[in-house]
């Protein structure tokens, strides 16, 4: 198997296995009130406190800024703790679409104002950035989340650093080097191997036995010699 090959086989390993994932929302301001009910969250809670979100129609900028303060409270608070962080995030997030109306134009546009357009929203960090470049704005660019960065190293992809970011930025090279040229390539690989770092490939107590990916996974391996 060619290194070009090896990622798209490992990838088609995987959705063979998870079967078709739940994609993140497409949406520039919906993905951003995702991204803010995600942080501290479970996926569960996190998408019960966007359908909640959705039936009181709080999902533009303009609605979520007119919606009862009482509604939007009972709505957040279904994601978890924290619930006063997000709703400022929020409040923050909903200011900012709200004066840049041209907003999902301009991150849909030249890399560099995309990145600086997106820079002052909270609670993103770099991952949650990328995913927003990606999903909502359909640059290829390959977030790496602590999950993504698990997987990656342990299939052999970079170099691990004291540094997160440092470890997270080889990762991704080393995974963008073997992907296709496409929007469709970048959000597959994020959704499958960020979705395997929490199921199957997780940081404590990885289930190697049963992972679709052992026998090309240098500590997998090693796990269960």
């Amino acid at each position: 198997m060619t290194r070009v090959a090896r990622l798209d086989g490992l990838l088609d390993a995987l959705q063979n296995f998870y079967g078709a994932l739940p994609t993140p929302p497409r949406d520039p301001f919906t993905l951003f009130v995702w991204e803010v009910l995600s942080v501290h969250s479970t996926p569960r809670k996190r998408d019960a406190a966007l359908a909640a979100l959705k039936r009181i129609r709080a999902l533009t900028p303009d609605a979520m800024w007119r919606v009862a303060r009482a509604k939007l409270e009972a709505s957040v608070a279904l994601a978890g703790p924290y619930a006063e962080q997000r709703l400022r995030a929020l409040k923050t997030g909903v200011d900012l679409f709200r004066r840049s109306p041209n907003l999902p134009a301009v991150i849909r546009g030249p890399l560099p104002a995309a990145r600086r357009a997106l820079k002052p929203f909270p609670q993103l960090g770099e991952a949650g950035l990328h995913r927003m470049l990606l999903f909502a704005a359909g640059h290829q660019i390959l977030p790496v989340d602590a999950r993504v960065n698990r997987v990656g190293l342990r299939l052999g992809y970079g170099e691990p650093n004291d540094d997160f970011r440092k470890t997270a930025r080889r990762v991704q090279t080393a995974l963008t080097r073997e992907l296709a040229p496409s929007v469709d390539a970048f959000q597959r690989a994020f959704e499958y191997l960020s979705h395997h770092g929490g199921s199957t490939c997780t940081e404590t107590d990885p289930h190697c036995h049963v992972c679709p990916l052992l026998t090309e996974c240098p500590e997998g391996k090693r796990r269960t010699a």
